[in-house]
């Protein structure tokens, strides 16, 4: 998925006044554009919130057999109602597009933060470890997986709070094998936990927990912890867990990374018992939301051409009508003469100023 987040005033509209609209949003500028779809700013132009939307070309997706992809994420979205995870609105198409309606996050990526100030405290990288495993936690009690977990995945809202985005490369449990596994090699290779190279299968929830691991420590350290130019020379480092802890890591943190970066995923830390370690539990404040029934009867009908009609949205360009000084306002007015008012004057006329207001 497109990265959603986005700063500063954003132009609702090209030249000539005109907005494109779909349903009931005024599309913006683009946010970012990938392969199969591009981010745009809108605005709900009945509530004024402004959001994002992840637009897909049908055709692209047909052509390049993405559909049981694109469903994947949809419905992964559709599944996940959590604080620390980005919000999938609704879901529109048109004939030729499908509009995927999301919050919209400003706060710029998780990375950008490290990238910039280098390594976080202690004490800051705790708090987004925290929300990461709590979103985390919570996708695998939907049965979902994330599988490419990375700070360029983790966003930050207004208020610095995390939000895990990016569900493209996610896994329903629907698609866990007969053995109880998983067997699609995906994701980052920094990031990636040995089994999943190793292209036997794996478990989704112990994969993603080895990714939560490798983000903690490039959050205290500023670097990754496996990284070398040569990828097989990588991915034995990561085959065994070749690492080691800077100097300024204390002693607890150190323990549970340790434990999380343990190549052998039959004995590597759970979910459960790192919520339960006293370096993890240290200002924890567990999540308060409410869990919602959610229903995935209408995922396959964006796709579906013999649909009703009446539940495609049309994309439409709305131009807005020119704005006009009050003499030239009366002058189009038919059988309105006013000529005797302006008996042997020359009226002249001033320039029109046109201000086109951008939105947020």
């Amino acid at each position: 998925m497109v990265d959603s987040s986005a700063g500063g005033k954003m132009s609702a509209h090209g030249g000539g006044g005109g907005r494109t609209r779909v349903g009931r949003y005024e599309l913006g500028r683009t946010l970012g554009e990938g392969t199969f779809a591009k981010v745009k700013f809108a605005r709900n132009v009945e509530t004024s919130e402004n959001v994002a939307i992840k637009i897909l070309d049908k055709d692209k997706v047909l052509k390049h057999k993405m559909i049981a992809q694109i469903k994947r994420e949809i419905s992964t979205m559709k599944l996940i109602r959590h604080p620390n995870v980005i919000r999938m609105y609704e879901v529109m198409a048109s004939r030729t597009k499908i509009y995927i309606v999301m919050e919209l996050v400003t706060g710029g990526e998780l990375f950008d933060k490290i990238a910039s100030r280098g390594r976080l405290k202690e004490d800051d990288a705790r708090k987004y470890f925290q929300q990461l495993i709590n979103a985390v936690d919570y996708c695998h009690s939907r049965g979902v997986y994330h599988r490419d977990l990375k700070p360029e995945n983790l966003l930050l809202d207004a208020n610095g709070t995390l939000k895990v985005s990016d569900f493209g490369l996610s896994a329903l449990s629907q698609q866990v094998r007969e053995d109880g596994l998983l067997h699609t090699t995906c994701g980052t290779p920094n990031y990636v936990a040995p089994e999943v190279i190793n292209n036997k299968g794996y478990d989704g929830a112990k994969a993603d927990l080895w990714s939560c691991g490798v983000i903690l420590f490039v959050l205290m350290a500023g670097y990754l912890p496996f990284e070398d130019s040569n990828l097989m020379a990588l991915y034995k480092k990561i085959y065994k867990a070749d690492f080691s802890c800077p100097s300024w890591f204390s002693t607890s943190a150190k323990k549970l990374i340790k434990k999380i970066l343990d190549p052998n995923p039959n004995t590597r830390i759970t979910i459960a018992e790192v919520i339960n370690n006293e370096w993890f539990k240290k200002g924890y404040q567990p999540p308060r939301f409410e869990t919602a029934e959610v229903n995935l009867d209408d995922i396959n009908s964006i796709f579906n051409e013999s649909g009703d009609p009446a539940q495609l949205v049309v994309e439409r360009r709305e131009e807005r009508p020119a704005v006009m000084n009050a003499f030239e306002l009366i002058s189009t007015s038919q059988g309105l003469n006013l000529g005797t008012l302006f008996e042997k004057q020359t009226v002249c006329s001033t320039s029109q100023i046109v201000h086109e207001s951008s939105f947020l």
